[in-house]
């Protein structure tokens, strides 16, 4: 068995990440692969990670930027592989045994889809990090004995494992060109076929901290994500199964929308205000992001 390790790139600095699984790769005699693609990076970047070409089997480096979707369906291209491992740019290895449990996993029990986990630091961060510190702790790094009880809600993109012929036959939807909701529409599309995520102890640890101002754009690029999805899928249904297009649907099945908008209208200053401050509950950021997704889903 193949593993083809697979690593998009964007504005960010791999070489810990690559090396550390170079040794790895090495020191346990495994028969994997590493694929880095640089997804149109500025310059400084480029610069930095060129110096892992000879630690790589290929480095592929795009003109232009593609998105998040698109440059893991990209993957196929390059890899012969079964099996297909995808790592986000920022994770960090945290096991020295990381690669050989997916491996042990793999040859006991075949699986289709596998995903591993993700960690943060359990240490508070200051005010200015956290919320989005606060999101992973309470919504993201769940214990693998909660991710089993909701194997497909439950799924990320930052730690993962494919058969590469399932990726083929289920493309991440290309239409999601910015962050948000490819993972979890990917994860529906799974479930439609009936393909079955295992979950595993084998967490990545996230190595880039973000900024409120940065966690909260991102929030609202994936509440236009989904406004996009919303107008252009045809599969409605598999969409509405998405927590916060659910509760868009509701509101428009029952006439809420108009109150919500003038609510929304009214508190977005006090919300955004207490969000970026790194005070503010999660269902103050529920209640941020329907706001933005109404308010995209009646622009033209």
């Amino acid at each position: 068995m193949k593993l083809s390790i697979c690593i998009p790139i964007y504005n960010f600095d791999v070489s810990e990440l690559v090396n550390d699984l170079y040794s790895q790769i090495a020191l346990d005699n495994l028969d994997a692969e590493i694929i880095l693609i640089d997804d149109a990076s500025k310059k400084e970047f480029i610069d930095k990670n060129r110096a892992l070409e000879s630690k790589s089997d290929q480095f592929i480096f795009l003109n232009k930027n593609i998105g998040r979707s698109k440059i893991r369906n990209l993957f196929t291209e390059y890899s012969d592989s079964e099996y297909l491992l995808f790592l986000d740019c920022d994770g960090k290895i945290i096991d020295k045994n990381f690669l050989k449990k997916y491996f042990d996993f793999i040859n006991g029990k075949n699986p289709d889809v596998i995903y591993g986990g993700r960690k943060v630091d359990e240490k508070k961060p200051e005010l200015e990090f956290g919320l989005r510190w606060k999101f992973a702790t309470e919504r993201e790094n769940l214990p693998v004995k909660e991710r089993i009880k909701m194997p497909y809600s439950s799924f990320q993109t930052n730690n993962f494992i494919v058969r590469k012929s399932i990726l083929e036959k289920v493309p991440f939807n290309e239409g999601i060109t910015q962050y948000g909701y490819e993972d979890l529409i990917f994860a529906k599309d799974l479930f439609k076929i009936k393909v079955k995520i295992e979950h595993i102890d084998n967490p990545i640890f996230n190595n880039d901290v973000e900024t409120n101002v940065i966690f909260l754009a991102k929030a609202d690029q994936s509440a236009k994500s989904l406004s996009q999805l919303i107008k252009k899928d045809k599969d409605i249904e598999r969409i509405s199964k998405i927590k916060l297009a659910k509760a868009y649907f509701r509101l428009k099945r029952t006439g809420g929308i108009f109150i919500y908008r003038f609510i929304y209208k009214l508190s977005k200053p006090y919300i955004e205000k207490k969000l970026l401050g790194g005070h503010a509950s999660l269902k103050a950021l529920d209640f941020y992001k329907l706001g933005q997704l109404i308010g995209y889903m009646n622009k033209n």
